[in-house]
């Protein structure tokens, strides 16, 4: 996974919350533009479109942009700004077996997920029909076991994962496994989970609030999903999938640019270096 863009309605009130609460750094910011990240990897990238209306809730498009931490005390350590400058943003909690992930959404509406992976064998090569327990975290109690004060919040991380609403899950599956390739993890009818290379997920789609959406509208909210392969050829054959199966994509010779059935913008690039 690569930057999320977030079109934005206010551009300097949402670098600051993404700089301050979520403590991320500004990698780069100029013009109507702002990506920020950690330790030179860029997360998220906020353009300001300040004349699109809001994200409607029943519409296809963002559920949540999900950034992995390294370590327990790291996420500790952005779980605690998020507590100290946006506490009232705050959704929950849950231990899904294979990770700890605590819940916000910015001040536009926009889902957020903080998470920590559990180390792999715990949730890795599990027997079929295997599922995850989800279960509460304290979030006090969390923060009194893995809040180091002296620790700075400059570890690095990077987005560990997109999650999407979609209109419903057979078309998704379709689209995004039958065409992109992505490998099935978990398919809970309303929600299904898909990865590559064994990750639990790299992306989730839901339609606990968009069932039975069409194509998005243009709005706030989700710009587009970046994904990154290995080498320009998987790109380019991902290309002729996507061609084979009717789907229009734009290829400026680096990236490729394809929607998904519901409007999202998908931009495929290879590894850096990558030929």
């Amino acid at each position: 996974m690569d930057t999320v863009e977030l079109l934005v309605g206010d551009l300097d009130a949402q670098t600051e919350f993404y700089r301050r609460a979520v403590t991320l750094e500004v990698l780069d910011q100029s013009g109507p533009r702002a990506t920020l990240g950690r330790d030179g990897i860029p997360i998220v990238t906020l353009t300001h479109t300040p004349d699109l209306p809001p994200f409607r809730r029943h519409d296809a498009g963002l559920y949540h942009t999900a950034i992995a931490f390294p370590d327990r005390a790291a996420l500790a350590a952005a779980v605690m700004s998020m507590a100290r400058h946006a506490g009232h943003l705050y959704e929950g909690a849950t231990d899904h077996t294979f990770s700890n992930a605590f819940y916000f959404h910015d001040p536009e509406g926009n889902g957020i997920e903080l998470y920590w992976d559990r180390p792999v064998e715990v949730w890795q090569n599990k027997p079929a029909g295997w599922m995850p327990q989800n279960l509460a975290i304290d979030p006090n109690a969390f923060l009194r076991e893995h809040f180091d004060p002296s620790r700075e919040s400059t570890d690095e991380a990077t987005i560990g994962h997109v999650h999407l609403q979609v209109g419903d899950i057979a078309t998704a599956r379709r689209f995004y496994v039958d065409t992109l390739g992505f490998d099935v993890v978990m398919d809970l009818g309303s929600a299904l989970f898909i990865s590559a290379g064994g990750y639990h997920h790299h992306i989730g789609m839901n339609t606990w609030h968009s069932a039975g959406a069409g194509p998005r509208a243009v709005s706030l909210g989700l710009g587009d999903v970046r994904l990154r392969m290995p080498e320009r050829s998987d790109v380019l054959a991902l290309a002729d999938r996507a061609r084979h199966s009717g789907i229009a994509t734009e290829d400026d010779g680096r990236s490729l640019r394809l929607r998904d059935p519901w409007g999202t913008l998908l931009t495929v690039t290879p590894e850096e270096g990558a030929a």
